[in-house]
């Protein structure tokens, strides 16, 4: 019987290891993947134990023997998949630099692009400052606020600001996503404001845009105070806050706005609305209806193109990060590498970091290979762009 329990944790763990290898299906196993591919360098131990177990315990005949044989190889085959993404990102890492400096400018970073330390949860960072700013429309129900962290600096200097737009389908989400990420850019002497912006359907494009370009109105007219350097931006985005970000930096050009970073976005809304399905997992053309007004035609293609960064590109738009999973369920890889293949047709700085593993929201974990990866490439960026 206790063989029979070892091979089916076997089969467990070589499933859901499965899903560093290939893009998960639903919503539900899309959590998992991100567990697998930016926690797996711990899970391992699941499958290292069962290893073990199945080892220690000889087997006389011939079903305990293919019981045992079997077990082996699934837990063998568990362990290297959840290990993979570790090794992968370490390839990668060798690279990165180089692809940084090419594209930005040689910098220095007192880290390497990942490491096994860095995989441990960092308790280093002392205390940020955080205050909440209305910047739009306040006391009516369409009111804005962001979060402001303030950068810690020595030095006296006024901060670069990192604008920080949420991911959520332009549906959902809001500012307070993935706070962990804004305290490491503060303690590292950026300042950062997270902001709300209006949700569709209630809202559509170009509102969006529209509040990005209040909120930095806001922090330029109030950027002494706050100890800003108001001629020093750059936009980040996640998903849904990617596509604002990038086409807002490229469809209204703003000397402020130094660089643009966007985490898994979709960058072409006409690309996305012809391979979308209404049956796939996001019931994506449901959500694009939504935040643009129908499906691409004389009414809506007016907000469909000017929601396109792909379309915006310009051989003065600035500077750009794209990073993004090649397993990603949620958005598709080809959105960022597309871009990435047009900024290079017409000369716009650019890296793209595509993550083999990596499924949506790999930044979520700072320590994995996804997170490491990502916050060395933006360090950079950031050093490149605002100095």
């Amino acid at each position: 019987m206790w063989r029979i329990i070892l091979l089916l944790l076997a089969a467990a763990c070589a499933g859901f290891a499965a899903l560093t290898a290939w893009r998960a299906p639903n919503l539900a196993t899309w959590k998992l993947a991100l567990l697998a591919g930016e926690f797996g360098h711990f899970l391992g131990l699941a499958p290292a134990v069962v290893l073990v177990l199945a080892w220690r315990h000889g087997a006389v005949g011939l079903t305990p023997a293919l019981l045992r044989a079997s077990t082996l190889l699934l837990g063998v085959a568990a362990l290297g998949l959840l290990l993979k993404p570790a090794v992968q990102a370490r390839a990668l890492a060798r690279r990165l630099p180089e692809m940084l400096t090419v594209a930005f400018g040689p910098q220095e970073l007192a880290r390497a692009p990942f490491s096994i330390a860095g995989m441990l949860p960092d308790l280093s960072g002392g205390p940020v400052s955080v205050e909440q700013i209305m910047f739009a429309r306040a006391g009516t129900t369409d009111a804005l606020a962001l979060d402001f962290y303030h950068a810690v600096r020595t030095d006296g200097r006024a901060a670069p600001c990192v604008v920080i737009i949420h991911g959520g389908g332009w549906d959902s989400g809001d500012r307070a996503q993935l706070a962990g990420f804004n305290r490491w850019l503060a303690q590292r002497g950026y300042a950062v404001a997270a902001m709300d912006y209006r949700l569709a359907p209630k809202d559509r494009w170009p509102a969006q845009a529209d509040d990005v370009a209040d909120a930095l109105a806001h922090l330029k007219a109030t950027a002494g105070p706050l100890g800003l350097d108001p001629q020093k931006f750059v936009l980040l985005g996640r998903s849904a806050g990617g596509q604002i970000a990038t086409a807002f930096a490229y469809g209204r050009p703003d000397p402020a706005v130094r660089g643009v970073v966007a985490l898994y976005a979709p960058h072409d809304l006409n690309f996305a609305w012809q391979y979308g399905r209404e049956d796939d997992i996001l019931h994506s053309l449901q959500l694009l209806r939504n935040y643009l007004g129908g499906p691409p035609d004389e009414n809506t293609r007016a907000a469909y193109d000017s929601g396109s960064a792909w379309r915006l590109a310009t051989p003065s738009s600035p500077a750009t990060l794209l990073v993004h999973g090649a397993l990603d369920t949620l958005v598709w890889h080809r959105q960022s590498e597309r871009l990435h293949t047009r900024l290079d047709e017409i000369g716009v700085p650019n890296v793209f970091v595509s993550l083999p593993w990596a499924t949506h929201a790999f930044d979520w974990n700072l320590g994995g290979p996804g997170g490491q990866l990502t916050t060395f490439a933006l360090e950079w960026f950031l050093a490149a762009v605002t100095k």
